[in-house]
């Protein structure tokens, strides 16, 4: 983060004023639409595909060059592809980011310790991050991602993992779920029968009707004042679990973050201005590039500028999709954007940066 704070107000000058157009700090990186899931909260199983090959994100990173600090790589299910370690070590190679997060399903338990080995060997400098996606307990989590036996398969996968973690100091495991109308009801419980994992880390995020995921008119986002006690819990633990350093400064993050979802739930608008399409984007399996994966427009496809991402960045169409966010016709609680947003909003990283301060001369800690 250090590294990105002498950057923010050139994000605030390109949000204002549209100059300098400088690429975004934090990628999304589509593998694939391809899943071994079929969740209730999710229909992107079902998508064609048109992957772009190994060369061909080779090529794309090699042209960002550095500049990204932060990469995800998303599906579907990422560990469905069988070279997603050398796509990752291949950013690394070309962007060196600070962080590599990618989730899953835990189903594919040696694809995904193996590559993940390789990840954290191959990229030492770099903090991993994988979330393992788990929307409730035992049989009702498979219930829910409607593959039986997911439940065991995905502890068979945390397993290898707490393994690596005596191996490799840059793997962080973040335990993942999905809050949405089938299992807000259960949170609590869910919660607490997570906690014999013993994450790094736990996080959540709001289930939403995305164009990408094919969950238009689902229902599938909780109530608002359902979601509200979560919420609040939610920032209470962050603010109280023991960390040090940068972590305690993630854990003030997230209490903000919750905060800012239940608002966006109640009040339907940018709580924060969303620097969606300035600071953060995505690029689909298929090359074409987003703002994000809420609205899924395509703007341009790397593999009609030759894998270069700065035409398309700098083009007519991204102009456009940005005065439509930057109007506030787009609102929502993505985590990942919203991590992004917090960060170039000066009161709430200023908030941030007192939270974590006080805690740390906390007489308690």
């Amino acid at each position: 983060m250090l590294t990105l704070l002498p950057k923010l107000p050139l994000y605030w000058l390109y949000r204002k004023f549209g100059w300098p157009q400088i690429l975004p700090f934090s990628v999304v990186v589509g593998v694939s639409y391809r899943c071994n899931s079929k969740c209730k909260t999710c229909d992107v199983w079902r998508k064609p595909n048109d992957d772009m090959t190994l060369e061909e994100w080779d090529k794309t990173f090699a042209k960002i060059g550095r500049g990204p600090l932060y990469f995800t790589f998303t599906g579907g299910e990422p560990f469905l592809r069988k070279d997603t370690a050398e796509m990752a070590l291949s950013a690394y190679k070309h962007c060196r980011p600070s962080v590599i997060t990618i989730p899953t399903n835990g189903i594919l338990s040696k694809r995904v310790a193996d590559q993940v080995d390789r990840i954290c060997a191959g990229a030492p400098k770099a903090k991993i991050g994988i979330n393992l996606s788990l929307d409730a307990i035992g049989q009702e989590h498979d219930e829910i991602r409607k593959v039986p036996g997911n439940w065991d398969k995905a502890m068979k996968t945390w397993q290898a993992l707490k393994e690596l973690q005596k191996k490799h100091d840059n793997l962080v495991l973040t335990t993942h779920t999905v809050i949405s109308s089938f299992n807000i009801d259960k949170f609590f419980e869910i919660y607490a029968g997570l906690q014999f994992l013993d994450a790094d880390s736990f996080i959540t995020e709001v289930a939403e009707e995305r164009v990408e995921l094919d969950t238009m008119g689902w229902d599938i986002t909780p109530m608002a004042d359902k979601y509200a006690p979560a919420a609040d819990f939610l920032s209470a633990e962050a603010k109280k679990r023991p960390a040090k350093g940068i972590a305690k400064i993630t854990q003030s993050f997230r209490a903000q973050y919750y905060q800012i979802a239940k608002r966006t739930l109640y009040e339907h608008r940018q709580i924060i201005p969303c620097y969606a399409g300035w600071a953060s984007c995505q690029i689909a399996p298929n090359g074409d590039i987003w703002s994000c994966c809420i609205r899924a427009e395509s703007v341009g496809n790397l593999r009609e500028h030759d894998y270069d991402i700065r035409p398309i960045w700098k083009g007519r169409e991204m102009a456009a999709l940005r005065q439509s966010i930057y109007q506030g016709k787009c609102s929502c609680p993505m985590a990942n954007a919203s991590y992004a947003n917090m960060l170039l909003h000066p009161p709430t990283l200023t908030s941030v940066m007192l939270d974590a301060l006080k805690q740390r001369t906390s007489p308690d800690l």
